[in-house]
């Protein structure tokens, strides 16, 4: 039996044309149209129409799919990018040309109020660099890009090559970054803990160390033969304690506050990354900041 056409079509009707016959956009209701996603077969006017490699989809199916699709992350959560090693490069070109200004540029008074303590309180009387109070504490972030001679700074610039271009590809810049300049900042703190102004403390090593310790969690989290940078490592502390002139005391407060810092940015469940990796952060902060209290109060007069 053949359908009456003569029968007049009805709201419902889902043919286009014919006035009120035609389907209306399910978002706008005053539209009229004859067009339904491709996907769901709601009805769509212009306006909620979006491309698609076949026809067009409706917004909440095209919201539904944006969704789905996970951002990609590294390894721990840092974001992916074309150059893995930048920051390793920005702080290599960083330490070379401080290392330049200072050696042939600026005058020697002025190169010195970058480093840790330059005339030591037990000379002045007075408390002096770090010891004087906050508005010196720049010092320990300054300190580590100062080096004293080519060979100090060959050695940290060629570890900082070696293993910094793989721990940031996997950490991302920023979570990369804040285990450079944190286990930087603790060394310093703890060679002015332990030593006040009787030992300037200057270079890269204590943030090389905390690299280097980061490194270590990295490959054991990762399941890759620790034995290579175990050895590297082991070489680094017989160096340290067996070279007279090397402060100990910032090697090893860089290379705590480093392995500390990693394990909370490597091991931090998924679920709760972020919360997990900003308080690691945050309570090693805490731990350079305690560091730096207790010594201007014992050495600040």
């Amino acid at each position: 039996m053949l359908p009456d056409e003569s029968r007049p079509p009805t709201d419902e009707d889902p043919r286009p044309g014919g006035g009120s016959g035609a389907s209306r956009c399910y978002r706008h209701p005053e539209q009229e149209t004859g067009i339904g996603c491709s996907r769901c077969g709601r009805p769509i006017c212009p306006k909620c129409m979006v491309n698609a490699s076949v026809g067009f989809h409706c917004p909440d199916c095209v919201s539904g799919d944006n969704r789905q699709v996970r951002q990609a992350t590294t390894r721990f959560g840092g974001k992916p990018a074309a150059d893995g090693a930048l920051v390793t490069k920005v702080l290599l070109g960083l330490n070379l040309a401080v290392f330049l200004l200072a050696a042939y540029v600026l005058e020697p008074w002025l190169a010195e109020d970058l480093s840790l303590f330059s005339v030591g309180p037990q000379i002045t009387g007075f408390p002096y660099g770090v010891a004087a109070g906050p508005d010196q504490w720049y010092r320990l972030l300054t300190a580590t890009f100062l080096h004293v001679a080519p060979w100090h700074i060959a050695t940290n610039m060629v570890m900082l090559w070696v293993i910094g271009p793989s721990l940031e590809a996997a950490l991302g810049r920023i979570r990369f970054l804040a285990v450079y300049l944190l286990s930087g900042l603790a060394g310093s703190a703890f060679a002015f803990l332990l030593a006040g102004g009787f030992m300037n403390s200057l270079g890269a090593s204590g943030a090389i160390f905390g690299l280097l310790g980061a490194t270590v969690v990295m490959y054991k989290q990762t399941r890759t033969p620790l034995g290579p940078v175990i050895a590297l490592l082991v070489f680094n502390l017989i160096v340290t304690f067996s070279v007279s002139g090397i402060d100990w005391r910032a090697h090893i407060g860089g290379l705590v506050a480093g392995t500390l810092t990693a394990i909370g940015l490597m091991y931090a469940p998924r679920e709760r990354r972020t919360v997990v990796q900003a308080l690691t952060v945050a309570g090693v902060a805490g731990l350079v900041l305690l560091m730096v209290l207790v010594g201007t109060a014992r050495y600040g007069g």
